[in-house]
């Protein structure tokens, strides 16, 4: 039975430099693994923010963003990924944790933040309009892998 959000269970807590055990107690959010140098090197970077709702102890969903600044414009908040356990979908959490970013974002003087997803994409767009976020156009995204 999925979880709300407002549940006095759920919290969610921002790790930091020194967390990486829990970094890799939640890993089945992430896509894989979570790799010991690249969480270090994560959690140590002040720019860097990492979100996780943990439900009865347990890491349930997370947030990351990512503060990007251009000589012109300032600093905002790229939401980089969002995921919820697939028990706790469809209740609010992914939307909870989308606000808390968006709330961190504004404490620390970002002008904005701003996500991207695939257009068929139903629970990410769900859970970003729900915190308030307002589609804008069309964009295409081009890629380079190395």
């Amino acid at each position: 039975m999925p979880t709300d959000a407002a549940d006095s269970r759920v919290e969610i807590r921002t790790l930091q430099s020194g967390d990486e055990g829990l970094v890799v107690a939640a890993s089945h959010l992430f896509d894989g693994p979570a790799d010991p140098e690249a969480t270090r090197r994560f959690l140590a970077d002040e720019r860097h923010h990492l979100l996780v709702a943990y439900i009865d102890g347990r890491a349930a969903g997370f947030v990351s963003g990512v503060e990007m600044t251009h000589p012109d414009k300032g600093t905002e908040m790229l939401l980089y990924e969002l995921a919820v356990d697939e028990p706790h979908r469809n209740a609010g959490l992914g939307r909870a944790l989308v606000a808390r970013l968006r709330d961190v974002a504004a404490e620390r003087g970002c002008y904005g933040m701003w996500v991207l997803t695939d257009d068929d994409n139903g629970a990410a767009l769900a859970a970003y309009t729900a915190a308030g976020g307002i589609r804008r156009g069309m964009h295409v995204m081009l890629d380079w892998t190395f």
